[in-house]
């Protein structure tokens, strides 16, 4: 366990490396903050930090810079994220407020993020298994073909045509839109096979075989598997730290752009439902991402989150600005969807 004096070098060594991009030597650490101990000891204690794995010397006379066990406990030790200013603040919401629909929500999102932490910005779409119905609506495009309209609760919409086996009359169709709505609205999507499972017996005979048809394409629509979207944005941002990368930037950008966006999906879905879940360097399972850290929180309308948005960047990470503004930015997404 580490002194609290020793915790205080640490955190000044991770300070000036992230801020200088040079490894950081006793004389400079003495000059730059208040220690209040000699150079002597200083060096004493940054040996000691050496000899623990938290800090390393990249190559001879050099200084110091971080390790990822050392910008792990930095973060674990973290007294508290950097706010965002009030007009950074006003400016977020004001950006996002414009969005017209949930595609540009996300898209918005991206941006403010990439442009925020200048790093890689990832978010993903609302998972329609974490979602809850808030209308479903079935228009009359031809007397025997249906459009299906559903709507969840955090704005996503999914539409479905449907070829009716007969013709269907407005009246029926009139019935069929009440008593669907009266049954799932509000309710988990998990929960709405249960719930209609009896409602084409509750119809003519004739119009059994449609109502039917209705409820497959639904519940099709609910479990589809296309649903785990993301949306990607800033990747340019990482040619600035060209450095950070120990042989070459290549391995990164094959692990962000990988087909089917497989790897950003997997490392959402590690980070927790709740709170943050920051993943420095050989934390990520993969192997192209060694050189990274992944900081990510998920969103949602609720207390619950239905997605979940990060960045991607270097180890050499503005930490506490960064993880402030993944915060903020996660919990305005999650105002607007509660009032979409």
């Amino acid at each position: 366990m580490l002194s609290e004096r020793r915790l205080e070098v640490l955190r000044a060594i991770v300070q000036d490396y992230v801020g200088t991009e040079e490894p950081v030597g006793s004389k400079a650490l003495t000059e730059r903050h208040k220690l209040g101990v000699s150079p002597a000891t200083v060096r004493n204690d940054m040996a000691v930090l050496e000899d623990e794995g938290f800090i390393a010397q990249p190559h001879t006379s050099a200084g110091r810079i971080p390790t990822d066990k050392g910008y792990r406990l930095f973060v674990d030790r973290l007294a508290g994220v950097k706010p965002l200013s009030a007009p950074e603040r006003r400016a977020i919401q004001n950006f996002l407020d414009s969005a017209v629909d949930l595609d540009d929500v996300v898209g918005r999102t991206v941006r403010l993020l990439a442009q925020l932490t200048r790093q890689v910005a990832v978010v993903q779409y609302p998972s329609l298994t974490r979602s809850t119905v808030r209308h479903v609506e079935l228009l009359s495009l031809a007397p025997a073909r249906l459009m299906l309209v559903l709507i969840t609760d955090t704005g996503r919409v999914e539409q479905r045509m449907i070829d009716c086996p007969v013709p269907f009359g407005d009246t029926s169709l009139a019935d069929l839109r009440a008593r669907l709505n009266a049954r799932v609205v509000g309710r988990r999507f998990s929960d709405v096979p249960l719930l209609v499972q009896e409602l084409p017996e509750s119809f003519d005979l004739e119009d059994r075989g449609t109502v039917s048809t209705v409820l497959a394409t639904l519940l099709e629509t609910l479990v589809e598997e296309t649903e785990e979207r993301l949306m990607i944005g800033g990747t340019a941002n990482l040619t600035r730290f060209g450095h950070d990368f120990p042989l070459t930037i290549r391995p990164v950008l094959e692990a962000l752009e990988e087909e089917e966006q497989v790897v950003l999906l997997r490392l959402l879905g590690e980070a927790e439902d709740s709170g943050m879940t920051v993943r420095i360097g050989h934390e990520n399972a993969h192997e192209g991402l060694n050189s990274t850290s992944v900081v990510a929180v998920g969103y949602g309308s609720g207390d619950e989150a239905v997605a979940k948005l990060g960045v991607v960047g270097p180890t050499r990470m503005d930490y506490p600005g960064t993880m402030g503004a993944v915060r903020a930015v996660a919990r305005y997404v999650g105002q607007i969807l509660a009032e979409s």
